[in-house]
């Protein structure tokens, strides 16, 4: 008799310990799936700059995540010319050598260059280039003093 309590109370608690397990398995997914959609960056398409107060984090880095990291270009192990774009990029931009960015001055601006396409290759390259909005976008956050916020 005793050896049946100890099995029936064995099985009690591994049925409890599983009962107990589902609703947290379930809860863990929830929260799972429902944080993958909201960390999903835009395509770069997507990414549009308004007409003053371009904000690095929400603007700058984040097309250039999409633009020109993803492509493999200036992103990974081996970034091209040595320049990471990969978040956190800031300070990989701004301290490049040669320079990339001239606070204040979008005309001087290595940067700008390359993506409207008066140097060439035109970034970024061998993809779709940035849209108008996005260069002008650009120019204004390098304008504005090329601030990290």
């Amino acid at each position: 008799m005793k050896k049946q309590i100890v099995k029936y109370s064995h099985r009690m608690n591994a049925r409890m310990v599983t009962l107990n397990l589902v609703p947290i398995a379930v809860m863990v997914f929830l929260v799972w799936s429902s944080c993958k959609d909201a960390i999903n960056d835009p395509k770069p398409s997507d990414v549009v700059f308004p007409d003053s107060g371009i904000s690095y984090s929400k603007h700058v880095e984040t097309l250039f995540s999409q633009s020109c990291a993803t492509a493999n270009c200036h992103g990974g192990s081996a970034p091209a010319n040595n320049l990471n774009l990969e978040r956190p990029s800031y300070l990989a931009l701004t301290n490049h050598q040669p320079a990339l960015v001239h606070n204040g001055d979008p005309d001087n601006s290595l940067l700008v260059w390359w993506i409207d396409g008066t140097k060439q290759p035109r970034m970024p390259n061998k993809l779709q280039p940035l849209t108008d909005n996005q260069i002008k976008g650009i120019r204004r956050w390098i304008k504005e003093g090329a601030i990290n916020n």
